[in-house]
């Protein structure tokens, strides 16, 4: 274990020695060394790392969610949402705002394949460009994909199956359709899930050492999805026009059968949505190609219907529904500076409005509005080797609502949101740097739901809170990284009135609802490197002199992080988090991938207290290419020693929470590039997001 710890130091001493070597070779060599156009598995960014899943079978065999839960110092779960390196995340889809986000989301991510999409970017310090609403950290879902100059089509398909108790399958499909001319381009990627999975939970109560049952309950679960994603661009001269329209449909059906003190029921749920997307982009471009004016407009409309029937009851035990539109309009215009080779000023403004309004049994129990106006300046330079970010962002919200037995306090504030970066460059792939920011996150529409859009039964019941209120950032963080794959960095999220979930007990009776609490501040300590196999062979000093691609080597990835929730007067515990990526090329080009994660027991994890170690899962694959790159084939195994499951106390309460699931599956993929005559035809950029923001570290708001 010493010998862990003793690497890092060593093998960053190393790069920043061979920084400093690299330092007085001339610019050309320096850029011959560090431009490639290949893609690369992780890349690392001053403010984003960047996780490749199209060309990753060990991230895209399954479900998005499924993937994500692999990405090291990414957890995910339904008990305190999703984070990053201790920074709570706000989720967007090719740079837009999901505005889903709790068991909606989990939900949402599930059934969507992760073979249908590109890549993944979190954006660990958003700017002033984005949203202040975006928190403490961006995690944007990167679906597009290359046109091509002629008509191309790819199928993909993943079959898996699991086998706690008995067999239950997952199946996906997907065709991608794209073209492109000189007039206009089109694109069509649509495709269908199916995936059985069991889920056994338990909440015990602990008095003078013995337990006692509240509620355990066994589930099996039957989800149907079916999604479209469309795009059109038409080239007008310098400028173009982009339209989008995406669909998704998911009919999920669940099993369960729950007892507890005094109770036994059967219960049946099904719970359909319809998730609407639309975008109009106009893209203004001049005769100097680093000037960009665009202007987006987005209208995003998730309606779902929640209904829980119990066996021998002629009534529903719920029937409840919800409706929320989304409106967005935004402008965005850059342009270089004079004093400054690689400076430039960007500055923006956006109007948005969301709705939100629930019913119980037909009646409106939560009718929500929420109106926002911002605009930002942000300005960025390069000296030498140091580089500057200095912006600021000012929004406006106007919130208010009412559910059917009182009116919601209103929330009407204007404040400042300032950004500040400074980076110190090595050389091209190594660099310091220190981020500072403020952001704030507006409480989801599905934390404020009153109604329980999942399951209850007698000493069980879920629900929202509409009273919440919106949560401060201060977001600071320090990290040094190195040649994409190695950094090493330290945060520190201090958050006022954050939205946490809280289970409480009253009586016999489990109330699982979400409150804010005063301060809370996230520590996190993290460090990513990889170790090449062949390091132990033929030593530092002549490993470090290869220049290896890492995507087609050996190697071992090690990620480590220590993360501290500390809670005003409470005595809290910190965790470890370790992931340990291992790629071996065998023969014939075979890449074999194991994935290993394991998150240490005690620590808190906001109110909740991990009695056992959690996402504790070892993952296998095995990939190869086939007929000049175009046919793909990987069989996976994950969590083959069916070792994933929740078990936690909750805070203050004698509460004993307990979750498992079917994680343990085996399955294979497929990826089929139809050929084409034209083996010669220039791939051009996406067309679901053209904007090449992505170079200059912009996504979208």
């Amino acid at each position: 274990m010493k010998k862990i710890f003793i690497l890092p130091a060593l093998f960053f001493g190393s790069l920043l020695h061979l920084a400093a070597q690299e330092n007085t070779k001339k610019a050309e060599e320096l850029k011959e060394v560090t431009i490639t156009k290949s893609k690369k598995a992780i890349e690392q960014r001053a403010d984003r790392t960047i996780f490749d899943f199209a060309n990753q079978p060990s991230l895209n065999s399954g479900s998005v969610l499924e993937g994500l839960k692999k990405l090291p110092g990414l957890i995910a779960s339904d008990i305190a949402g999703m984070m990053y390196q201790g920074k709570q995340l706000e989720v967007f889809m090719d740079g837009r705002p999901l505005n889903i986000s709790s068991n909606e989301l989990n939900g949402f991510l599930e059934g969507m394949p992760a073979n249908a999409i590109e890549k993944i970017e979190i954006i660990t310090q958003p700017g002033a460009e984005f949203p202040a609403t975006s928190g403490g950290a961006i995690l944007n879902i990167v679906t597009n994909k290359n046109a091509k100059n002629f008509l191309s089509a790819t199928y993909t398909n993943s079959t898996n199956v699991t086998s706690y108790d008995h067999l239950r399958w997952r199946v996906n499909n997907s065709v991608l359709l794209n073209a492109k001319n000189k007039y206009f381009g089109w694109q069509l990627n649509m495709g269908q899930n199916y995936r059985e999975s069991a889920m056994w939970s338990s909440f015990l109560k602990e008095v003078s050492g013995s337990q006692t049952p509240i509620s355990n309950t066994d589930s099996d679960r039957t989800g149907r999805t079916n999604f479209v994603k469309s795009a059109v661009t038409f080239d007008l001269k310098k400028d173009r026009l982009l339209l989008n329209y995406d669909l998704n449909y998911n009919n999920n059906g669940s099993t369960t059968l729950s007892n507890g003190p005094g109770f036994s029921t059967n219960d049946n749920s099904d719970s359909k949505g319809w998730r609407q997307d639309a975008v109009a982009t106009y893209q203004k471009r001049f005769d100097d190609k680093t000037k960009k004016l665009d202007f987006r407009f987005n209208f995003n409309r998730n309606q779902n219907d929640f209904v829980l029937n119990s066996f021998g009851n002629s009534t529903a035990v719920l029937d409840n529904s919800s409706d929320q539109k989304f409106y967005n309009f935004k402008f965005d215009y850059s342009q270089p500076i004079a004093f400054s080779d690689e400076g430039k000023i960007s500055f923006g403004s956006l109007h948005e409005a969301l709705y939100f309004e629930t019913q119980n049994r037909g009646v409106t129990n939560l009718d929500y509005e929420r109106k926002t106006t911002a605009g930002y300046f942000e300005l960025q330079t390069k000296f030498k080797s140091m580089s500057f970010i200095l912006g600021g962002r000012a929004e406006d919200y106007s919130i208010s609502g009412k559910t059917n037995t009182t009116t919601l306090t209103p929330f009407n504030q204007f404040r400042f949101f300032p950004n500040a970066s400074a980076q110190y460059n090595f050389n091209k792939a190594v660099f310091f740097n220190l981020n500072y920011n403020k952001k704030i996150t507006l409480p989801s529409t599905s934390a404020l739901n009153p109604n329980n859009t999942s399951y209850q039964n007698p000493n069980l019941t879920n629900e929202g809170n509409p009273n919440l209120e919106p949560t401060i950032f201060d977001n600071y963080e320090v990290k040094l990284s190195a040649y994409d794959y190695a950094f090493i960095g330290y945060s520190v999220s201090s958050a006022k009135n954050q939205v946490i979930q809280r289970v409480r007990l009253n009586s016999n009776i489990l109330i699982n609802t979400f409150e804010n609490v005063a301060e809370i501040k996230v520590h996190n300590f993290n460090i990513g490197m990889p170790i090449p196999y062949m390091l132990f062979t033929k030593g530092l000093a002549e490993t470090m002199k290869m220049n290896v691609n890492p995507d087609e080597m050996n190697f071992l990835f090690v990620y480590a992080a220590y993360q501290l929730h500390q809670i005003p007067a409470i005595e809290t515990k910190g965790f470890w988090v370790y992931n340990l990526m291992s790629q071996i090329v065998l023969p014939s080009k075979i890449k074999f991938v194991t994935n290993f994660s394991y998150i240490t027991a005690k620590g808190n994890y906001y109110y909740f207290i991990a009695n056992k170690p959690f996402n504790n899962t070892v993952d296998l694959s095995l990939s190869k290419k086939f007929l000049n790159d175009q046919l793909s084939i990987s069989i996976n195994a994950d969590d083959i020693f069916n070792t994933n499951r929740f078990v936690f106390n909750s805070y203050n309460t004698p509460l004993l929470l307990s979750n498992k699931m079917d994680t343990r599956r085996f399955g294979f993929s497929i990826n089929y590039k139809i050929p084409t005559k034209n083996k010669l035809a220039r791939e051009t950029p996406i067309l679901l997001n053209k904007d090449k923001k992505e170079e200059t570290g912009i996504i979208g708001n």
